[in-house]
């Protein structure tokens, strides 16, 4: 497998997955893992997946594991793209994964609306906000802050893919939940299960990890229990090690 300058292999030892990765241009973080554990994809091959936001398709390729579904990974970035691409070569996974090149924005040209089974998305983080500091560095800048797509726009096109009962996985940032809770009302999208994440355990927590289903039921929510990066000595906790490295 051919690299290019800057980049590496790097390897999820839990799984067995190689992904193409680079400091300088972009390399899949804890959220990605995580959000791929979360998620519960349909297991079987006529299943359909789609992970918007795929930046070097970490999630995309986390996923494989748990299913033998058609997983769809969209990536704006078309560096981006290549890496996402190339780590699916690399992993033998071409039969499942297809990497989609294209915005968000365009996936209905390739994909219909209400065929999907499942979403997931770690979309960027940051609203886009003329006071907003950015990354220098616009592969970063982009993956981070919401200049190619706004937080309403992935919530509207996940309801849009979806089948009606079916999932949206995300995950994000608690102090936005607010903002969240709204939008997937708008679009027909009830939570059904949170799980919060939390640096250590006397700190706020920092990520949130929701499901939503299309046209479910608004009777209730399910609070999951919660799950602690590291402990006080600044090691990784027992459940962070085995989601990397397994059992």
């Amino acid at each position: 497998m051919k690299l290019n300058v800057s980049e590496r292999i790097d390897l999820l030892y839990a799984n067995n997955i190689k992904i193409i990765q680079s400091a300088e241009v972009f390399s899949f973080s804890l959220d990605a893992v995580l959000l791929a554990d979360f998620a519960q994809p349909p297991r079987k091959s006529s299943g359909k997946i789609v992970d918007l936001c795929a930046g070097n398709g970490a999630v995309a390729l986390f996923l494989s594991d748990k299913t033998s579904a058609e997983i769809s990974a969209v990536e704006i970035q078309p560096r981006l793209a290549d890496m996402a691409r190339r780590s699916v070569e690399l992993n033998h996974l071409e039969h499942q994964i297809t990497v989609l090149p294209i915005a968000a924005q365009k996936i209905f040209k390739l994909i219909p609306k209400d065929s999907v089974d499942v979403v997931t998305c770690n979309p960027p983080y940051f609203a886009d906000l003329p006071e907003s500091k950015k990354n220098p560095n616009q592969f970063l800048a982009l993956a981070r802050h919401e200049i190619a797509i706004k937080l309403e726009e992935v919530i509207a096109i996940s309801s849009g893919l979806l089948k009606m009962k079916g999932k949206l996985f995300m995950i994000h940032r608690p102090e936005r939940f607010g903002e969240l809770l709204q939008l997937l009302s708008k679009y027909r999208l009830a939570i059904n299960q949170i799980r919060l994440i939390y640096p250590k355990a006397n700190k706020p927590a920092n990520m949130i990890l929701i499901e939503a289903i299309k046209d479910g039921s608004q009777a209730g929510i399910k609070f999951l229990p919660p799950v602690t990066v590291y402990n006080q000595a600044g090691n990784y906790t027992a459940a962070i090690k085995e989601l990397l490295y397994g059992k």
